[in-house]
């Protein structure tokens, strides 16, 4: 069977899909998320899929979009999923309120970018 690849657009799909996730699981704030480790659960599986979805797209063009560190996307994936017992829920906190609304922002660009600018 042959594997087919996958159209950009639907790794930027799921790279934004995953922050609207986690813009739903984070709304009542960090005290409830440090407190609730399901919600840390599911917001560490959405950004590991971040992480995958970066790691696919063509290097090309994550150099084009250079206000993301692409790098440290796939970096922080990597970690969350194979160093699970040093994750630090303080830094994936950060990452939520920091870095990820910079991300969202640049996704809806690139995918603008790549229907004509419309």
């Amino acid at each position: 069977m042959i594997k087919q690849k996958k159209d950009v657009r639907v790794y930027l799909d799921d790279i934004l899909n995953a922050i609207v996730h986690i813009e739903e699981y984070t709304t009542e704030g960090k005290r409830l998320f440090c407190r609730d480790d399901k919600t840390q659960d599911a917001v560490i599986r959405q950004i590991s899929i971040i992480g995958e979805a970066a790691s696919k797209l063509p290097v090309l063009l994550r150099k084009k979009y250079k206000q993301i560190s692409w790098k440290e996307a796939i970096s922080m994936r990597n970690i969350l999923i194979h160093e699970y017992s040093a994750t630090n829920v303080q830094r994936v906190w950060d990452t939520v309120k920091k870095d990820l609304p910079v991300l969202k922002k640049v996704i809806t660009i690139m995918l603008n970018d790549m229907d004509g600018g419309s």
